[in-house]
């Protein structure tokens, strides 16, 4: 896999290993997002528009499965509850990071 940089926020905790449970990186949703995502977001690659940074928790949070409402403001309050746990099957939430991406800091050139 070619390298690819990725902007992550300074705060965000550091990428945990395939398999472990989801620490809110936001490594695999700024690389490329998941096919709701896509669809949110209009495209295949870069970064999901879905993506939200939380100062408070200082981690990432995927739009679509804790706010859809905010993601899509148009969306009628009725179909929040739907999509957000369609959205927490589609990404399989709660069964581990399933991103094999290997994440390190860029070289700073000075």
């Amino acid at each position: 896999m070619p390298n690819q940089i990725i902007h992550i926020h300074a705060d965000a905790p550091a990428k945990p290993p395939a398999g472990s449970a989801c620490n809110g990186c936001g490594v695999c949703c700024s690389w490329r997002p998941c096919p709701m995502g896509a669809m949110i977001s209009g495209r295949l690659q870069g970064p999901c528009k879905a993506l939200r940074w939380f100062d408070s928790a200082r981690l990432y949070r995927r739009g679509m499965v804790d706010d859809p409402g905010a993601v899509l403001p148009r969306l009628p309050a009725w179909a929040a509850p739907a999509l957000a746990r369609l959205a927490r099957r589609w990404i399989a939430q709660g069964a581990g990071c399933d991103s094999s991406l290997e994440a390190r800091p860029a070289a700073v050139s000075g």
